[in-house]
């Protein structure tokens, strides 16, 4: 996997956080930067964290689906980016001015499940994992801390298309990795 297709898989994990950090912008109207901050990091840290999970979880079954990996990366990417369509079609959810661990940690954990199966993916796809989680991690934290700076600048016209767009991406680099392994794609 090469580093184009690995920013585009930060950028597609990190709409999730991204369209919550809207909500938070919005929420509390002015952000501080203490917000931006605690913003970023807690969707930055998870958005690393749960791929690496993924990849350790991923490496111990590697032996027993290598001759359809490729299935297994399409499948999860395509669910997981059709689950972010769909949450995206379903509306804004609404969003506390919390900032507290007790918002911040559930919140997220949901944003980052998906980065989980990715994470698994990785290691079938035999993915150099630090870079990669490194990659996610600091990508997911920039567009976290954006977004809350957006959201209490744009409204919440922009929450569901970051969400829409970050399941097309996934989507789309899931079909990419099967057409390459069986061959309609060169490598």
């Amino acid at each position: 996997m090469g580093i184009v297709e690995l920013i585009l898989i930060a950028v597609g994990l990190s709409m999730d956080a991204f369209a919550v950090s809207i909500c938070k912008g919005l929420s509390v109207g002015k952000p501080r930067p203490q917000h931006v901050l605690i913003t970023g990091a807690y969707f930055g840290g998870f958005q690393a964290l749960m791929p690496l999970l993924g990849y350790l979880l991923g490496v111990q079954f590697q032996t027993l689906i290598q001759s359809f990996d490729h299935w297994v990366a399409f499948v999860l990417l395509a669910l997981i980016g059709g689950n972010m369509i769909r949450e995206a079609r379903g509306g804004a959810e609404s969003c506390t001015t919390s900032f507290g661990p007790r918002t911040m940690l559930p919140l997220a954990v949901a944003t980052s499940i998906d980065a989980l199966a990715v994470g698994v993916t990785f290691a079938f796809l035999e993915v150099s994992i630090l870079p990669a989680v490194v990659l996610i991690g600091c990508t997911t934290f920039v567009i976290s801390a954006l977004g809350v700076r957006l959201g209490s600048l744009l409204g919440a016209r922009y929450q569901t298309r970051a969400e829409f767009f970050g399941g097309v991406i996934l989507i789309l680099i899931g079909l990419k990795i099967l057409l390459e392994h069986l061959g309609v794609l060169p490598f």
